[in-house]
């Protein structure tokens, strides 16, 4: 498998900036492999927008984001608004066919693990059914152990191929409230699952240097042991 995808246990967790920096570094530090990004489903502008302003990616519109809906609501409503299906089958073909051509494929959800994506399907059971590797951005703050302990426990019930977890600071934040916030062990103790670093706070999450950057600092050789060797972060600078 190529692929990863980046999951969270909400909306504004921080999965487009763990999605940009990974790319940030495979574009600045492996660019003789080619580089995907897919986000399946959008409500809204939002994330496909940010990946075609900050990469060279050589995709369609429809090729980053098959389905899109106009109104920034979860995709089953807002394809009800306009009368439309979430039709999968699409999405499929999308993704297997980027699959195909591209080295590594970066694949980002729409909102949580819980997030509906048809009436009766979330974000979870896409992962599972698709057999998608899959890494949880937990945003440090209040309730985050909470939220990722529920969120780990709803990958194991639906069979998700959770990799580990990825923290991240959507706002300023010390040494002490990380710990205080997100305490690596607990975390770690608490849904028996690899912790794979921090994402630092960024003032300018567009900065495609900076990005790189924090990408390197995370253990990116844990994160991607179980993909292809020709696809793995090796050397990180």
């Amino acid at each position: 498998m190529n692929s990863l995808l980046i999951t969270g246990t909400d909306t504004e967790a921080g999965k487009t900036v763990l999605t940009t920096a990974l790319a940030a570094y495979w574009q600045k530090y492996r660019p003789s492999q080619s580089l995907g990004i897919m986000k399946p489903i959008q409500s809204g502008i939002g994330d496909r927008e940010i990946y075609q302003k900050l990469f060279s990616l050589s995709q369609s519109s429809e090729e980053i984001t098959p389905l899109y809906f106009q109104a920034p609501l979860a995709p089953p409503i807002a394809a009800a608004k306009e009368n439309r299906d979430v039709d999968l089958g699409i999405v499929w073909q999308a993704l297997t066919k980027l699959q195909g051509q591209r080295d590594f494929l970066l694949i980002e959800a729409l909102g949580g693990l819980g997030s509906p994506v048809t009436d009766e399907l979330t974000v979870a059971d896409l992962a599972a059914e698709w057999r998608l590797p899959t890494v949880l951005v937990v945003p440090v703050k209040l309730g985050a152990i909470s939220q990722a302990v529920a969120n780990v426990a709803l990958a194991k019930l639906t069979r998700v191929n959770l990799l580990g977890i990825v923290l991240n600071c959507t706002q300023p934040r010390t040494e002490e409230e990380i710990e205080d916030l997100t305490p690596v062990g607990m975390v770690r103790s608490l849904t028996n699952m690899p912790i794979f670093g921090c994402l630092p706070y960024l003032e300018n999450p567009q900065d495609l240097d900076k990005l790189a950057q924090v990408a390197s600092n995370l253990d990116l050789e844990q994160l991607l042991q179980f993909f292809n060797p020709r696809n793995r972060f090796i050397n990180s600078p």
